[in-house]
């Protein structure tokens, strides 16, 4: 049998015969001639049908029939990729039971984002749909090797948790063999507890917030990317990390998914050198807060968003020295600033993308925060026992992928580039 050829191949092999094989993207039929698109993992083929039999063959079928096409590839400025197949005969492998719901010959889907979720299986699909997820993969691929270059080890840690990582988030509580247990909120006690083997560890993997949100950037189940790394001076080394995973990333969006980013009219970030960065009371002024807020609204963000872009020509913006009381337990005070921390968020197109920080390393500043947070230590003992046996100064962040994709692509709701969508509503597909 031929050696199948992707439509992206078909330029580079005018004037020779080739089976490609795909779903049946759409049909257009004339009065002499039939034009049939094939869809497979790297583009679309145009197929002309002019032979009565051949036309004959493709008539009926419905959209997403699965099928293989042997023709002559000829050189054509008009169809996709600048070539396309002529004298076809075709096989059909699958026929579809119903039609399509959605309409995926489309340039750009009509149905609203709900029917689209509760067709996922097909609408995913759609070449649009797919280069969103070709962004995320190629993003999750920049985040590991930007890691790996800076002597990061991959590490993958237990979903299912005893105790809340952090306080103030709610938790799905699971049946453990009859104990009560939780989906982890976060790997950050894992990759505490690694930084004293590896001293730099990094994983990509799910985390679980059960927050009652109904908001178009709130997930009940998202992708996190999270790094902690050991010996550090304090907070701005780890935010020096953070621009290299964030650089990496859009380095290999670039690379890797450059289709994807054509298509979708991508406007990729340039990563500065040094990220600007701005005290959070200061940032509070800035954006026309009350001085007393302990946290950024959205609203806020995105004003200084807009700031970093004015002031600085910059997409990212690093928001340092967060009040002690809005963040979790681990987070090291600035000593010269006590009720203010080393930890930042990264800012994204007015965005918040991504949470971090120096942690506290030594262990009876562990028992001191947890006794003042109204936590039992009991509950953390596997974590505490690290510290016991001495941890050096460490600090992490977590980056959350659909909030990067989202807003890279311009999507106005994480569920658009997120993989079959767990929210406050919706379980399934």
């Amino acid at each position: 049998m031929t050696e199948r050829t992707l439509s992206s191949e078909l330029r580079a092999q005018v004037g020779m015969r080739v089976r490609i094989a795909g779903w049946l993207h759409h049909r257009r039929r004339l009065s002499r001639v039939t034009f049939v698109l094939v869809r497979d993992r790297a583009g679309i083929a145009q197929v002309v049908a002019e032979d009565p039999e051949a036309v004959a063959a493709v008539d009926g079928l419905l959209d997403e029939t699965v099928l293989e096409v042997e023709g002559e590839v000829v050189a054509s400025e008009q169809a996709p990729g600048g070539a396309e197949l002529h004298a076809p005969r075709f096989r059909v492998l699958t026929e579809p039971a119903a039609p399509p719901p959605i309409e995926l010959h489309r340039p750009a889907l009509k149905e609203q984002l709900p029917t689209r979720l509760d067709h996922a299986p097909v609408a995913l699909r759609h070449p649009r749909e797919r280069a969103k997820l070709a962004v995320s993969a190629a993003s999750m691929a920049g985040f590991r090797a930007a890691l790996d270059g800076l002597g990061f080890v991959e590490i993958q840690t237990p979903k299912i948790v005893r105790s809340a990582t952090e306080t103030g988030a709610n938790l799905f509580t699971v049946d453990y063999f009859g104990r009560p247990a939780y989906l982890a909120q976060s790997p950050q006690l894992y990759k505490q507890t690694m930084v004293g083997v590896f001293e730099r560890v990094f994983e990509v993997g799910p985390a679980f917030r059960a927050e009652p949100h109904d908001t178009a950037r709130h997930l009940a189940e998202y992708v996190s990317l999270d790094a902690e790394l050991g010996f550090v001076e304090n907070h701005e080394t780890v935010m020096a990390v953070a621009r290299e995973a964030v650089a990496g990333m859009a380095s290999s969006v670039r690379e890797r998914a450059a289709e994807a980013v054509a298509l979708l009219e991508v406007e990729l970030p340039e990563v500065p050198a040094a990220i600007p960065v701005v005290d959070f009371p200061e940032a509070l002024a800035l954006a026309g807060a009350n001085a007393k807020e302990p946290d950024l609204a959205p609203a806020h963000e995105r004003a200084l968003g807009e700031w970093a872009r004015r002031e600085h020509g910059s997409d990212f913006l690093f928001v340092v020295g967060y009040p002690m009381e809005k963040r979790p337990f681990y987070t090291h005070p600035d000593p010269d600033r006590p009720a203010l921390s080393r930890s930042f968020d990264l800012l994204f197109r007015g965005l918040e993308l991504a949470t971090g920080g120096q942690r506290l390393h030594r262990y009876e500043d562990y028992l001191a925060a947890l006794a003042a947070s109204g936590q039992s230590a009991e509950p953390f003992e596997a974590y505490l026992e690290a510290f016991r046996h001495g941890m050096p100064p460490h600090g992490g962040f977590a980056i959350g992928l659909e909030r990067w994709t989202a807003q890279l692509v311009g999507a106005r709701n994480l569920r658009e580039t997120t993989l079959f969508p767990r929210d406050l509503h919706r379980l399934s597909p």
